[in-house]
């Protein structure tokens, strides 16, 4: 599913116009996105929680010439799914 497909199917279930599902959805990223940017998680009971986690530098390898990289240190976001939604899964 991509985000066109998201907005398409918020729009039908929420009965919401096109528009204000693409408004919602947006809104909802930008939360997320500036949450993460301060350090904070975002936590949706039963659906997941979004966090940052620090990735230590590491060495890796280039596959096309087999030399070392220094790949440096990062932030990166991370979801960790929560009970409810791991169940419907399964």
């Amino acid at each position: 599913m991509n985000k066109t497909e998201l907005i398409e199917h918020i729009a039908t279930n929420a009965d919401l116009s096109k528009a204000d599902a693409s408004r919602a959805v947006d809104a909802f990223v930008d939360a997320v996105t500036s949450a993460l940017k301060k350090d904070d998680s975002v936590t949706l009971v039963g659906f997941g929680t979004f966090a940052v986690s620090d990735r230590a530098a590491r060495t890796g390898r280039n596959p096309r010439t087999g030399e070392t990289i220094n790949i440096p240190a990062a932030r990166v976001p991370r979801f960790r799914p929560g009970k409810a939604l791991k169940d419907s899964i399964n």
